[in-house]
């Protein structure tokens, strides 16, 4: 299954994905990620599909820029946000030493597992030294279709094999938690919360 399947339905479903995730309370996660930025911050939202986040760290003062792959999740996010949202892949992303923190939030899980390095380690560029990156996946060895999408999960021992590839984003915090959207407390989730330990400003 293509990448392109993947973004096709998020395109077909787009609305009612972004209904679904948009009311979901995620601060406890969220502020985790922020207790460890500066002020004021310049954060990427990664894969941002409703906005949700984006929406939460703007209203918490912080500086966002977001993108998604799906034009329809871009729109709906424009409007929810009130921030044009740009459409891309993540094999796109080009900048260098530009955020204080990089949002990846069930969104680099729908990569293909030889497809990660690539994207960490441009993630590992496009944070300023001592930047902050929050990624998570569905837990578990599973890879391939789920649902009409393409996910790649994650136990702690497969993502420290997959870091191997990128050791200058160290872990600072890893933690399993249950999904918090309703009814679906049962599935597991690896989240993990990375430095790039080159230089540190905190």
């Amino acid at each position: 299954m293509s990448v392109q399947k993947t973004l096709e339905y998020y395109n077909r479903n787009a609305r009612e994905f972004a209904e679904g995730t948009s009311g979901v309370d995620f601060s406890g996660i969220q502020n985790r990620f922020l207790s460890h930025l500066p002020e004021g911050a310049l954060i990427l939202d990664f894969g941002c599909g409703s906005g949700r986040d984006t929406r939460y760290f703007l209203g918490k003062g912080f500086r966002v820029e977001a993108a998604d792959g799906s034009e329809e999740l871009c729109r709906l996010a424009s409007v929810y946000t009130g921030i044009p949202v740009k459409q891309m892949l993540f094999q796109e992303l080009e900048e260098t030493e530009k955020y204080d923190g990089i949002w990846a939030c069930a969104s680099i899980l729908h990569l293909r597992r030889e497809e990660l390095p690539e994207v960490f380690r441009k993630m590992y560029r496009a944070l300023k030294p001592g930047g902050i990156l929050y990624v998570s996946f569905k837990y578990g060895d599973f890879e391939g279709e789920r649902n009409g999408r393409y996910f790649t999960d994650m136990t702690e021992e497969t993502a420290e094999e997959l870091l191997e590839s990128v050791p200058e984003l160290k872990i600072k915090e890893r933690w399993v938690t249950g999904d918090v959207r309703a009814g679906r407390g049962a599935e597991k989730w690896l989240n993990m919360i990375l430095r790039r330990s080159d230089t540190c400003w905190r």
